[in-house]
């Protein structure tokens, strides 16, 4: 879905991808409905989900783009990080679940073999994690991440790792909390998930990175400061969705990581892609990622 922007003058277009999802919405709101200063700068929306996403950037076809940090080790090259925008947080990591009685130990052991696992795509941070926790998992299928519920339920699978706003709404479906994938990696590394990030092409000049950071963070902080601002943006995204579960969803996925990075957000990235090198996932990285 495109949306576009007014533009003073076609050279100060950039188009700009994210998702429809609350959190997003949440984010890019201000910016793109005139309750900031964007210091001349205007866009070309593309609202797609996050594997969507991905793909448009392997493909180059996005100036700035929301994409799953697992992506993004591939496309350091392309892109550079920015400091604003970021998802990252405590419990808030992507869920394995099953509609099996199995618990936790018995399903991996199913794992190990033959289980069928939908994932919300191959460069999903999502299935970065299901790789670090069960590496010999490899029967896995690519879908939607709003059609991965019901494919658990339908048997087409036999577990699922579902992202966003299902983490609310799977236990009213009978389904089953297999493992807290977000919970492992806290566990495991004492640092918070890095789910996504905005990222911007790296052949544009210093001076539009940062101002497009600024006018990013610019845009987050007017969100925290009128949090009901957004509402209608956000609503118009996610008509299946209660309000409650959209807030819900905002107040999981945006925090002060999500104005800026800073130490403990970097540091927390850094070992996502360290823990990929070490699994022979991605190679080493060469360039400086961060903005």
């Amino acid at each position: 879905m495109s949306i576009n922007s007014q533009l003073p003058t076609p050279n100060s277009r950039l188009t700009l991808g994210f998702s429809p999802c609350p959190n997003d919405c949440f984010i890019f709101d201000a910016l793109l409905h005139g309750k900031i200063d964007t210091e001349g700068l205007t866009f070309e929306v593309f609202m797609e989900d996050v594997e969507t996403l991905n793909q448009k950037a392997f493909k180059g076809e996005l100036d700035i783009t929301k994409l799953s940090y697992h992506a993004y080790a591939y496309l350091t090259k392309q892109y550079q990080l920015l400091n604003a925008g970021s998802a990252l947080g405590n419990n808030c990591g992507p869920l394995l679940i099953s509609n099996l009685p199995a618990g936790q130990a018995g399903l991996k052991f199913q794992i190990e073999r033959d289980t069928r696992i939908a994932i919300p795509g191959k460069y999903t941070t999502a299935n970065f994690l299901l790789s670090l926790a069960f590496p010999d998992s490899k029967n896995k299928v690519e879908m939607v991440f709003s059609e991965i519920e019901n494919a658990v339920l339908s048997g087409k699978v036999d577990a699922g790792l579902i992202i966003h706003e299902n983490r609310f709404t799977y236990e009213e479906k009978g389904l089953k909390k297999i493992i807290d994938l977000g919970e492992y990696w806290e566990t495991l590394t004492k640092a918070p998930i890095p789910l996504g990030g905005i990222v911007i092409k790296r052949t544009f000049s210093d001076e539009l990175k940062a101002k497009f950071d600024r006018v990013l963070r610019k845009s987050v902080e007017y969100a925290f400061a009128n949090p009901k601002s957004s509402l209608n943006f956000v609503k118009a995204h996610a008509q299946e969705m209660s309000e409650e579960v959209m807030y819900k969803h905002i107040d999981l996925y945006v925090n002060n990581y999500s104005v800026d990075l800073g130490v403990e957000g970097k540091r927390a990235v850094q070992l996502l892609f360290d823990k990929a090198v070490q699994l022979g996932i991605i190679k080493k990285i060469e360039e400086e990622i961060f903005w």
